[in-house]
């Protein structure tokens, strides 16, 4: 069974790898929209996947430390595509709750990345 949880945050990111001109080597910000999947089966007793609090536990301080925040400036951030923040989020939830099977992160509402590891 998978099930899932929905977080926001919003920081500023510049992508210093694009040619000089492209839009998105200024500095501009993003509400992201981060969904996060686990996969497991039910606990005999409590009969769930995973405790919802103890997702929102782990993850808040992860997104707490990159919320309104320009992600260049995070170690391991230094050019921050959408691809590359969700690796990010996935090595810190996934360390933390090996039950992380999906995160799917969107930059805005038509544009977005799923990872499933590596």
């Amino acid at each position: 069974m998978k099930i899932f949880k929905k977080f926001t945050f919003d920081s500023a990111h510049f992508l210093p790898n694009v040619p000089d001109g492209h839009k998105c080597k200024n500095v501009h910000g993003h509400t992201y929209h981060l969904t996060v999947f686990f996969e497991g089966d039910l606990d005999d007793h409590f009969k769930w996947v995973i405790d919802f609090g103890e997702v929102k536990k782990v993850i808040k301080p992860i997104i707490d430390s990159i919320d309104h925040k320009l992600l260049n400036e995070i170690e391991g951030l230094e050019n921050p595509t959408c691809e590359i923040l969700a690796i990010w989020l996935w090595d810190r939830i996934k360390t933390q709750i090996p039950a992380l099977a999906t995160i799917k992160l969107y930059e805005n509402p038509s544009s977005g990345v799923i990872y499933e590891g590596s």
